[in-house]
């Protein structure tokens, strides 16, 4: 994978048809993804590297239908890693051997499993280890299931739907409220109510009786449930052959473009009579299901059959919404089976009139035809608006009929009455502007309420945004208008550089936009005024909401909600959810409880935490905990948040405290390392904070927290006198008083901020910080700040740093040495990048045992890297861009533990002998030119080590690199400016799939056996001194692309004999290889695979005859071959040839040979005609017909017609090409007459969709016979004209013959042809630039009238003042 991607967080590969191969083995280098979609593959296992994808949260492998092994012979280990996955998708995986084990997949909430095919003994044992909160198992084969599913604490929704062998459902969890299953097996529900009365059999007796509920999602009871119940959000019924490549293709892509889940089965087969089992289950999990009836519709049984069923699910009345649209049909033929729908029933009844079985399911698909028509739908086109504008509206009512909204938010209490009153604000029904306010103290639920109002009215909209915590923007306004800019308008990220540019983009660009945007916790007026001052910004229907605690940024004419704290029974409520987990609560906590809610007044943020910290508590603890609370009821909410705080263990509460000061809104795998360095128990530390609600994981891991549980944080920091004793700094201000007056002391253990200014330092300014673990300081500029040593800092070195330091990142490190004194043996990372070190230190000590990470990249001043004997566990080392760093010394072979290694840009280094290579995943010698000796590898060399080499001095390859044990399945050489030659041995590394060797500028041969490469698949070679590939080339049959191209004068090539081997080759690039005469191998034609031939810039004169039996060949390039006057027999299949199209005789060539190709062409209204297509945007010269615009218009030659000789109009045109219709007209004399002929003009090649130049040749083989049905013959017409699509600026027309002797008829003709008496009942049409059969009789009297005597005066054959008259028949055939 390339470095690039390192980054990427999301990567969508769903329906791309891939196999095995076809994703990279090393996929687990993208150590950010976040998201993986491989739904609708066809691969049988994936990648091992999988399981390296540490940061992955979402993993999508639903229908993939091959897919055997999930991990491989590593599985349970392999998922193990996958420790941070939230979400995994195997539905419909019919074929999977084996589930992975859940071990350690502590994060993992939401599973599906549905239609696996699972039996007995399917799910491990160990599922019950798991905390998920939703399971998703319908469709499958099991009677039992394992045990300890009633040990998953967190579960709350199981779906055992469709499990028809089923017969008793399993222990129920103790949370679980949602169960789905076949409520019509007596069984089953006897085993509900068993498990019900386990779950509550303890429950006391009162006068009012708390019971619990359990939800069935195939109830109606509540549209919350059906909304989780929907796997889709819409499903699409369709005839294939009548819609699937028009309307329905752009209204699936409408659909998805909104975000609305929709189930497509694009690989529909609709034979037979019954649909698949799976469709039929789609169906039932769809929200909405779209029928699309077309003309054919009722032709397909499949199509009914899913109608059928269709119908049947709305009937259920289980929430489930049916719209149809009618498509080019009549709603009434739909309805009454009338026209297209009544042949279709013929023949359907024809065909069963002898089953009566039959015949009944004949009459149920009318019954269903009819009540769907009756539906409320859209047809379409309607005749008023164009097809966009109605897919659009469609896609709106389809939209507004989907629940959206999340589910965590359907659980939010209290908020049903606020929401009513926030919407009554809004005056959805007025069709105005308009801004609306919603203003509280900090924790009452200002966002929530916000989010709600957002996910439920989005539907209503097109556009929408919502601008989350922007208050703790720390990238400027304009990032903010970036993101705006980009949700609303599809801009790229970073299209505004400052706010100013911003807001007036803002101001003219949204102004034709309805859109719904939320501003979330705004605190400063700049943040509205630059985002959405001005409701004439927006188009009408719009509207903004903006949260905010300060009253002070609200207008006095703004509308403005007031949030309210809650009432009492919902704080009950809300408390015991958090205390109680849903569970009962005992008789001796109520009159507790109703003491603690009412000091919380109503606060939702003081009920959750204060309700968390009390979860599990004894009676006694509440007691206390009471008490705290009372003793500072009159202390604002902040002070009283404090109590949860006190109640933690001592390295939680310092573990909250660095969240508080340093890590909000960080990925919670950089914080782990942190925390990892320092503390004993941080991952149970953080489970703790999150079980607590003080700390909050979100969708993205980034650890987050509220506002006032932060400023609560800050401020028990805060409670000293002076900053010199905060146990954190992360505030510049702060840090700058405690060094300026040095006023640091022994409570100082963390400083972590990023600077703006240049900061000065004090030699001995950290002299007192003897307990200090964490120093981060960072430049905001990063890499663009340019820094000496002693840029923004006192020359010399600072004196003083802790050596009790774990975390040390130090941004553009001013000194050139470290200090003399410092020794930090539990130091783990150190990060001093961009630095302007010199050394680490001047001499050797065993100074960093404990070291793990070492980043020292872009210090262009390093001379020596330091004596890693001092650094035993050290994992990563990055150096790339020290350019001044010429060796790196011989102690690196002794870095056992070495994973990482990063050299890439050193350009001086010339001296590296050893590595270590037992733990060594990643090795980048990228760019160093100097380095010409491949180091050499101490240990055994891992299989999946990954070594990266490009543009490196490297002479040779080492042995160790390419032995046959290594595994290799790609070579990266490209570059390499002294390699001359590749050693034979890596034609025995048979998993090789990719040899890059390109711009090896000195490589002169490729080893003899390479034919041996039996699974290579890309080859490239080009700019290489190479002439003549081996032999045995021509023996790697799966490979698909080969490049020899090359600028070397004096050399020729020689390709070698192919022998019908290649026979996967697509892709051919010989260009400026100096072939001549014989250099390509007469039998090339054999390359039954080759699509694309690249040949340009070489001296040959003649191509070989077998380029003609190339047939798949699709582009050939033969550019700048500059001896070639003769273009070569085009293969059946070409669409794209690019040539010297200034040379004539290539120009007739390509005629002649379009000409061949179409000899046969049948008579028909429309001539269907294929364009070829090149890369070039201008008019060849050798069309002596050219005109600007969309047609041309071309005066004919007196008997320019030549039966049997005359091939046809040569015709070129330039701009964008769509697949359209041309018109041909030719026109005769007095009177006028006309024939005209359609062309539909079709192309297939890549360049059809930019700016480019076609040809394609007009025959009269369509015009002959309408010629002869008037009595009249070709040389009878005098002009033609031809009119093109819109997309087209120039075109050009030349006719064309088979014999050069007759192309004079063609050519550009003097003035004093026009006299010609012969030629001038011809003439006067020559300046028609309309289609003539659009004009009255009239007009064309007048302006052939014009025309002809304009021409004459000109010649002065008619004085101003005669007299002239003229007449125009009107009849068949004449205009």
């Amino acid at each position: 994978m390339a470095e690039g991607l390192r980054s990427l967080e999301i990567l969508d590969l769903s329906y791309c048809n891939l196999i095995d191969g076809g994703l990279p083995e090393d996929i687990g280098c993208l150590s950010s993804l976040k998201e993986l979609n491989l739904n609708r593959n066809n691969f049988e296992r994936l990648p091992q590297s999988i399981a390296q994808l540490g940061s992955l949260r979402f993993l999508d492998l639903s229908e993939c239908m091959r897919l055997t092994e999930f991990l491989g012979v590593n599985m349970a280990e392999g998922i193990a890693q996958l420790g941070s996955l939230q979400l995994l998708d195997l539905s419909y995986c019919k074929r999977l051997k084996e589930l992975p084990g859940f071990t350690g997949m502590q994060y993992l909430d939401t599973l599906d499993l549905s239609f696996c095919n699972l039996t007995d003994g399917g799910l491990p044992e160990d599922i019950g280890s798991s905390f998920l909160k939703e399971l998703n198992l319908f469709g499958n084969n099991f009677e039992h299931l394992p045990r300890s599913i009633a040990q998953l604490g967190a579960l709350r929704t199981l779906d055992l739907s469709h499990c028809k062998r089923l017969t008793q459902l399993p222990e129920f969890p103790r949370q679980l409220h949602t169960i789905c299953a076949d409520w019509s097996n007596d069984w089953i529900f006897n085993s509900l109510f068993q498990n019900i009365s386990v779950l509550q059999h303890d429950i006391y007796a009162s006068d009012s009786l708390s019971l619990r509920v359990s939800t069935s999602m195939a109830s109606s009871s509540s549209s919350a449930s059906n909304s989780l119940y929907w796997k889709y959000d819409v499903f699409l019924s369709f005839r294939g052959e009548d819609t699937r490549r028009n309307f329905t293709s752009h209204l699936y892509q409408g659909l998805k473009n909104r975000g609305i889940f929709t189930f497509l089965d694009d690989k529909r087969l609709e034979n037979g009579d019954s649909i698949s089992e799976e469709l039929g289950k789609a169906i039932e999990v769809s929200q909405v299901a779209v029928i699309v009836f077309s003309r054919n519709y009722a032709m397909s049984r499949w199509c009914l059959n899913e109608l059928v069923k269709i119908m049947e699910c709305k009937e259920k009345e289980n929430g489930q919404t049916v719209i149809p649209i009618f498509c080019d049909v009549d709603p009434s033929h739909v309805r009454y089976q009338s026209k297209s729908f009544e042949e279709a029933f013929a023949k359907h009844e024809s065909r069963y009139k002898d089953d009566v079985e039959g015949m009944q399911k004949v009459q149920g698909w009318r019954t269903a035809l009819t009540a769907a028509a009756n539906l409320k739908g859209y047809v379409f086109p309607n005749g008023v608006n164009s097809d966009a504008d109605c897919i659009e509206h469609i896609v709106d009512q389809i939209s507004s009929k989907c629940n959206t909204s999340v589910s965590y938010l359907q659980e939010v209490v209290g908020i049903d009455t606020q929401l009513r009153k926030v919407e009554s604000l809004l005056q959805m029904e007025i069709n105005d502007v308009r801004i609306v306010w919603i203003w509280g103290m900090g924790g009452v639920g200002k966002t929530t309420l916000a989010k709600t109002i957002f996910f439920k009215l989005s539907s209503k909209f097109k556009d929408v945004c919502f601008l989350e915590n922007i208050k703790e923007n720390k990238y400027g306004i304009h990032s903010l208008q970036n993101i705006i800019l980009s949700k609303l308008l599809g801009e790229k990220e970073n299209c505004v550089k400052d706010k100013e540019e911003g807001r007036s983009l803002l101001a003219k660009r949204l102004r034709c936009k309805k859109v719904l945007i939320v501003l979330d916790d705004i605190d400063h007026r700049d943040q509205l005024d630059y985002l959405a001052k001005d409701l004439g910004w927006f188009d009408k229907g719009s509207r903004i909401i903006a949260t905010t605690r300060d009253k002070r940024l609200i207008g006095e004419n703004d509308i403005v909600y007031e949030v309210e704290t809650l009432l009492d029974c919902d704080a009950i409520k809300l408390f015991n959810q958090y205390a109680f987990k849903e569970k009962v609560p005992n008789e001796r906590f109520k009159n507790l409880t109703l003491k603690i809610v009412s000091l919380a007044k109503g606060h939702p943020l003081a009920l959750k935490v204060w309700g968390s910290s009390l979860h599990r508590m004894d009676i006694t603890e509440w007691e206390s905990a009471l008490v705290r609370i009372k003793k500072n009821s009159d202390v604002e909410i902040t002070e009283n948040l404090k109590i949860s705080y006190d109640g933690l263990e001592p390295e939680e509460q310092e573990i909250f405290l660095d969240i508080a000061c340093f890590f909000r809104g960080i990925e919670k795998e950089k914080v782990m390392q942190v925390l990892e360095s320092y503390y004993t128990g941080p991952k149970i530390g953080l489970r703790v904070l999150v079980n607590k609600s003080l700390v909050i994981i979100s969708k993205n891991n980034e650890i987050e927290m509220h506002d006032l549980i932060q400023d609560m944080g800050k401020c028990i920091v805060q409670m000293q006198k002076h900053p010199g004793e905060y146990s954190r700094l992360w505030n510049v201000k702060d840090f700058k008083e405690v060094i300026d007056n040095n006023m640091g002391t022994m409570a100082v253990e963390a400083i972590w901020f990023t600077y703006f200014e240049e900061l000065s330092f004090n030699k001995e300014a950290m002299k007192n910080m003897k307990m200090l673990r964490i120093l981060c300081i960072r430049n905001k500029y990063e890499k663009n700040k340019t820094t000496s040593s002693d840029s923004n800092c006192h020359a010399g070195s600072i004196e003083y740093l802790s050596n009790n330091l774990r975390w040390f990142v130090w941004h553009h490190y001013p000194w050139q040495l470290l200090p003399e004194n410092f020794n930090p043996k539990g130091l783990v990372h150190l990060d001093l990048r961009w630095s302007s070190l010199h050394y680490l230190w001047n001499e050797t000590k065993e100074r960093l045992p404990s070291l793990r990470f070492l980043d020292l990249r872009g210090s262009k001043n390093l001379k020596r890297t330091p004596d890693f004997k001092a650094m035993p566990n050290l994992e990563y080392l990055d150096l790339r861009e020290c350019r001044s760093l010429e060796e790196v010394q011989n102690s690196l072979g002794c870095s056992r533990k070495l994973i990482g290694l990063d050299l890439s840009y050193c350009e001086s280094l010339e001296r590296f002998p050893y590595v270590n290579a037992e733990s060594l995943k990643s090795l980048n010698l990228i760019n160093c030119y100097s380095l010409e000796k491949f180091p050499e590898f101490l240990g055994i060399m891992k299989p999946e080590l990954q070594i990266t080499m490009s543009y490196s001095g490297i002479r040779e390859l080492p042995l160790s690199i390419i032995h046959p044990q290594a595994h290799l399945t790609e070579l990266f050489l490209l570059g390499l400016k002294n390699l001359v030659s590749l050693p034979s041995s890596i034609c025995k590394l048979k998993g090789l799939v990719r040899i890059d060797v390109s711009f090896c500028v000195k490589l002169e041969r490729l080893p003899e056996e390479i034919g041996d490469l039996e699974n290579l698949k890309f080859l490239d070679a080009h700019s290489t001194l190479i002439s003549r590939p081996p032999s045995s080339i021509v023996h790697l049959n799966k490979l698909k692309f080969l490049n020899f191209a090359k600028r070397v004068d004096g050399v020729y090539f020689f390709f070698p004999q192919v022998d019908e081997g290649l026979c996967s080759l697509k892709e051919l690039d010989l260009s400026y290889c100096n072939l001549i005469d014989g250099g390509l191998p007469e039998d090339i034609g054999s390359l039954s695979s080759l699509e694309e031939l690249y040949l340009f810039g070489n001296n040959f004169e003649h191509l070989p005859q077998s380029i003609s039996e190339l047939g798949a060949l699709r582009l050939l390039n033969l550019s700048d071959c500059k001896r070639l006057t003769q273009l070569p027999e085009f293969p059946q299949q070409l669409d794209t040839i690019h040539a010297d199209w200034s040379n004539d005789s290539i120009c007739n060539s390509l005629f002649q040979n379009i000409s061949s190709l179409q000899h046969d062409i049948c008579t028909s209204d429309s001539l269907s005609l294929r364009v070829f297509t090149t890369g070039e945007d201008n008019i060849p010269r050798w069309f002596h017909h050219l005109e600007d615009g969309t047609s041309i218009f071309v005066k004919l030659p007196k008997n320019w017609y030549v039966s049997e000789n005359f091939l046809g109009f040569a015709v070129c045109f330039s701009g964008q090409f769509i697949d359209g219709i041309a018109h041909l007209f030719c026109y005769h004399g007095r009177p006028v007459t006309c024939i005209a002929q359609k062309l539909a003009l079709s192309s297939r090649s890549k360049y059809r969709f930019i700016p480019a130049t076609h040809f394609f040749l007009v025959p009269l083989t369509g015009l002959l016979d309408k010629l002869k049905a008037n009595g009249k013959t070709p040389n009878d017409y005098g002009c033609i004209k031809l009119t093109f699509p819109e997309e087209v600026k120039k075109c050009g027309l030349r006719l064309l013959y088979k014999h050069h002797d007759s192309c004079k008829l063609g050519s550009r003709y003097s003035e004093n042809n026009i006299g010609n008496s012969a030629y001038e009942g011809h003439m006067f049409l020559l300046f028609v630039t309309e289609q003539l059969e659009s004009w009255p009789e009239k007009e064309i009297c007048e302006r052939t009238w014009s025309s002809h005597v304009s021409a004459n005066r000109a010649k002065g054959t008619i004085s101003r003042n005669q007299t002239y008259s003229t007449g125009v028949g009107v009849g068949a055939g004449v205009v």
